[in-house]
Formats: C-alpha cells, structure tokens, sequence
C-alpha cells in the first residue's frame, strides 16, 4: 500500500532463476515450514475457503511439493463460490505445461492462473446459474508467492520487520477509477442505487445487474464487462519468511491492512484467525461474512520442536519467530544489514483485463500445426473447427478485430470479445 511522503523508485526485478540460484549458493535451499489456520463467522454463509497444503507438481516426488490457499465470498447464492472452490485449482493447473523444471513452472504460473480463471468462468455460465464470487487464490511453493485475485478479498503479507504489503488490487468500482474507465469503455454504465425522487445513495455499482465489484466469476446475468481476468502478482520472500493474511471483506471492512497485520503478530497461526476475526467484528459487528485464512511461512532452520527447550521457552521462541512485536530501541539495534535481509523481491505483477497482453505468444504447447490447443480451456481442435489464429484468422464470415494472442477456440474467442465489448457472447456474428 502506499505511505505518505515521497515515493522510493522500485529496484529492477531480478529474474526468478537468478533469485533461486542466490538461495542455492546461500544454502538456503531447505523449504521451509508452512503453519496455517482459518476462521470464521457466518451472517449468510456464502463464504468458503480451500487449504490445500501437500500439492504436487510432479506424483510421488515430495520435492515439487507446493501449497494452495484460497478464499471465496459468494454472492447473490453460493453455487459459484463452491464451484471454484472445487474446480478453480484443477482449471489453473490444466494450464500448466507438463514435464518442466521448477522455474519454468513458477514463470509459467501467473499465465496459468489467467487461463484458469477465465476457464472456471466459462463453465460455471455454462450451468445458467446466476451466482457470482470473488476468488483470491495462493500458492506457495517455497520462498516464492504467487497470488491471483478478483473481485475485493484481499491478501496481505506481513514481513519480518513489519513492514505490511498488499499483494491483491481490490477490484471495487467506488475504490478504482481504472477499472470504472474500462467498464463504461466496454459497454456498462456505472452509478449509485437511484431511489424514487432521484435520490442516490449506496456505492457505485455496475448496471444492468447492480453489482459493485468490476471482477469476479460467475454473474451471467450481469454484463460480460464483469470480467474474471485476476489481478496477479509474484513475490519471492526472504529466507526470514513472513505471514499471509487472506480474508474476505468482512475483514477487511472493518480493519485495514496494518491494524489486521498488528492485531495478531506474535501469535500462532490458528489464534492469528481467530483474534483478527474477533477484532473484525469488535469494531463493526456482524454485517457481512468474515473469514480468515493466515499461513505463517517459517525457515526451516527454525525447528519448532527442540528438544532442548522446554515447551514454555520453546513458546516463546516460536511467538518471537511469528513477528512479535519489537520495541523501538530494538528495531534501531538491528540496522541497516538486516532491514536488507528482510526484503521482498517483486517478481511479477499484471492486472491488465486484455487477454492478449494476459497470455501472450506462447502459452499454447501445440501451436505449430494441428490439431491446435486453445490457451484457456486446452481443447485441442482441427483449425477447420472455428479456431481464432495468431495470425488474426476469423471464426466468423465477417473478419472480427486482429488478434495476436496465442490461439483460442471459438467458445473462448467469443468470450474475449464480449469481455472487451466487441460482442455478445452468445452472439453468433460479427458486430
């Protein structure tokens, strides 16, 4: 989030291979531990959550483990929030190329992750059901973290020199002139709730449909400039590790970023949850549906279990490890050196709803010659089945807008123009 004053320009990002092959030469290739916990308060229960801990890039091979954590607030029913909690991460990992090492699949993740969004999107319509979701979905796969989100459930991370990162953007019409400029651009109209008389009052919403997000999955019965292109964004932690804190509005209604991060630092994951649910609903009651999903990623040099402290140091050790507080005299003690070893390194970040700048040239595996592989749904077809081409080849009569995306089906390329507003997706013609 931003701070007052003066803004630091960003150091150039480092390629991802470089930064692992650091941590090799450093001897910090050990992963580290994952603590994690959930909570949670229902006011209409369409809230849900996914921890996935024990993932595997590879079947039976314990060294391409990686881990997924997700939230989902459903609205207007639950069906969408459970349809991606079931089928949100199957849809992502289809989009993954087989047979790669660990830094390609990393590279090759924020892709994925597109893909699989607009995928969920495409067949949970297909169903006629009018429910939508946000969906802030995260792995973890050793240091690095990857976190792609619609919609306004937020992730924070909480480093160990306290430092407070928001690694979503919420997608809010009220909040973010970007996305209102790419709605109405796109065909939609954007106002307040107008009462009879002329009164409005309420956020700014989306209309036809009323909703006051610019992202999600699902809402068919909403205008296709709802879009579920995910904001993502890649960071690669320090070996000092650092705290997730994934919620849906509920939370983050009622506390910011900072005041959610310092209300449970020093705490175990599971109490964590717990106490910022409990200060979510201290300072705002219960008006929404809260839930708190927080992952402590912790090096594995700390062993939690030593025998050599009784379980009361050994306490009080891991408290100290999971950010406790520091007084100002200690903060100033650790000095430059460690202000360094703490730091976050920026991989990637796009939240751009274009699909061709989404995906690029090369997501497609089996592009050179038929049958072709569509990018988002990774079906192959014969290019005589109404495939969209790099090359800009249409899949109607009338030549549609260029494209120089990878390949796309036609299904998926009609969902790419409606999102942009060139089309309805239902539509069978060129406009």
């Amino acid at each position: 989030m931003a701070s007052a004053g003066k803004e630091r320009p960003l150091p150039p990002a480092l390629p991802l291979a470089t930064l692992i092959g650091r941590e090799l030469r450093a001897g910090g290739s050990e992963r580290p531990t994952l603590r994690y916990g959930h909570a949670g308060f229902a006011k209409r229960g369409e809230d849900y959550f996914l921890v996935k801990p024990d993932c595997l890039r590879v079947p039976g091979d314990p060294s391409t483990a990686f881990s997924v954590f997700a939230v989902f607030d459903g609205h207007n029913g639950v069906s969408a929030a459970v349809y991606s909690k079931e089928h949100l991460l199957e849809h992502v990992m289809s989009a993954l190329p087989p047979d790669i090492g660990r830094d390609d699949w990393l590279q090759a993740l924020p892709r994925a992750l597109v893909a699989g969004f607009v995928k969920a999107d495409i067949d949970f319509q297909r169903k006629g059901e009018v429910s939508g979701t946000t969906a802030t979905l995260v792995v973890v796969d050793g240091f690095t973290v990857t976190v792609a989100s619609v919609g306004d459930s937020r992730c924070i991370l909480d480093t160990q020199g306290g430092e407070v990162q928001l690694l979503t953007v919420d997608h809010r019409l009220e909040e973010n002139a970007e996305e209102r400029e790419r709605v109405t651009a796109s065909g939609g109209e954007v106002g307040r709730l107008n009462l009879f008389g002329g009164q409005e009052v309420g956020p700014l919403r989306c209309w036809p449909g009323g909703l006051c997000l610019s992202r999600s999955i699902g809402d068919m019965d909403v205008g296709e400039f709802i879009v579920p292109i995910p904001h993502v964004k890649q960071v690669k932690l320090s070996n000092v590790g650092g705290r997730l804190i994934i919620a849906s509005d509920g939370i983050w209604d009622a506390l910011p970023s900072e005041a959610a991060a310092n209300a449970c630092r020093g705490l175990p994951a599971e109490l964590a949850a717990k106490l910022v649910v409990k200060q979510a609903l201290k300072k705002s009651g219960l008006k929404d549906d809260t839930t708190c999903v927080v992952v402590d990623i912790i090096p594995s040099n700390y062993r939690l279990t030593s025998p050599q402290l009784s379980p009361k140091r050994n306490q009080i050790k891991i408290k100290s490890l999971l950010f406790g507080r520091r007084s100002h005299s200690s903060i100033g003690k650790l000095g430059a050196k460690s202000a360094s070893f703490g730091s976050v390194e920026e991989l990637f970040e796009e939240g751009s709803a274009m699909l061709e700048e989404r995906l690029g040239r090369n997501l497609s595996l089996k592009a050179s010659s038929p049958p072709f592989r569509c990018a988002i749904c990774q079906v192959d077809q014969e290019h005589s089945e109404g495939l969209m081409t790099e090359n800009g080849g249409s899949y109607c009569s009338s030549p549609c807008s260029p494209w120089g995306g990878p390949y796309l089906c036609l299904d998926c390329r009609k969902k790419k123009d409606a999102m942009e507003g060139k089309r309805s997706s239902h539509s069978t013609a060129c406009r």
